[in-house]
């Protein structure tokens, strides 16, 4: 038999500080670059939500990618988060979407510097009206960059969507069903993340999805400071900031398991 290699391997829940709540995500920590078809291949045996690979790069910096168990995305906040929790201190990640800067501080709360992503409104709102599956008619509903953003009138609609996954896929992005303000006092929105393109019916916590909703809550209320709950089956809270075209993304987050993968 041959030498393994073995990569160190964490999973952490992001966007809580409760084990077994918010968003699970798995965190490969490479030496160096790593074959896509090998880590697509990782994460459909890790079969999580979303894991992440990270490898140093010569500037100090780090190469970050991100799987679902099916397909490689561009963005993505929690698996993000689970990172930075990971490696601790002020972090600086190359990925599809740009350079991230994220920061772990002292009280085990995690920063992200995120891209702004703009939506529009529809004028016809019925294919996405159609596909989110609201029992009482959409508010409205904008669409932009691969996200579909579908407003409804109270977290309660939000609970009761029940999209349909086929159409989901017709559409062809990520549909983020929301209302404000939020349920819990002092939540400024509710909303729901549906991916099933990417293998993701519900995401339980969506950091990327919260990029969408800070511009468009911003653009109606004047304000910049906002808190974002998922109302998922685990649930979890965002903090979010918009400053100018970029969205500083907080949370928490907790290990749960720490070991190794081998590798022939």
């Amino acid at each position: 038999r041959g030498r393994q290699m073995t990569i160190p391997f964490a999973i952490v829940d992001a966007f809580t500080d409760e084990p077994f709540r918010g968003n699970p995500a798995g965190v490969c920590i490479l030496s160096g670059a790593a074959p896509a078809i090998w880590m697509q291949a990782v994460a459909a045996e890790l079969n999580l939500p979303m894991t992440a690979f990270v490898a140093p790069r010569p500037d100090g910096g780090h190469d970050l990618r991100w799987f679902t168990p099916v397909v490689e995305v561009e963005l993505c906040g929690h698996a993000t988060l689970a990172t930075t929790h990971v490696l601790g201190g002020t972090q600086e990640f190359h990925t599809m979407s740009g350079v991230l800067r994220c920061e772990r501080a002292h009280d085990g709360r995690v920063e992200m510097d995120f891209p702004a992503i703009a939506v529009k409104e529809l004028r016809d709102p019925s294919a996405v009206e159609r596909a989110a599956g609201v029992p009482a008619g959409l508010i409205g509903a904008w669409a932009g960059q691969g996200w579909w953003l579908a407003e409804v009138a109270s977290p309660a609609e939000v609970r009761q969507a029940r999209p349909d996954r086929d159409l989901l896929r017709q559409l062809g992005g990520v549909l983020i069903v929301v209302a404000a303000p939020g349920e819990r006092n002092g939540a400024d929105t509710a909303c729901r993340v549906f991916e099933p393109a990417a293998g993701l019916d519900e995401d339980a916590v969506t950091g990327s999805a919260h990029c969408v909703i800070a511009p468009w809550l911003a653009e109606r209320t004047g304000k910049t400071n906002f808190v974002g709950e998922q109302l998922s089956a685990r649930g979890g809270t965002v903090g979010i900031q918009l400053r100018g075209d970029r969205v500083l993304l907080r949370g928490t987050a907790v290990t749960v398991l720490e070991g190794e993968l081998r590798v022939p």
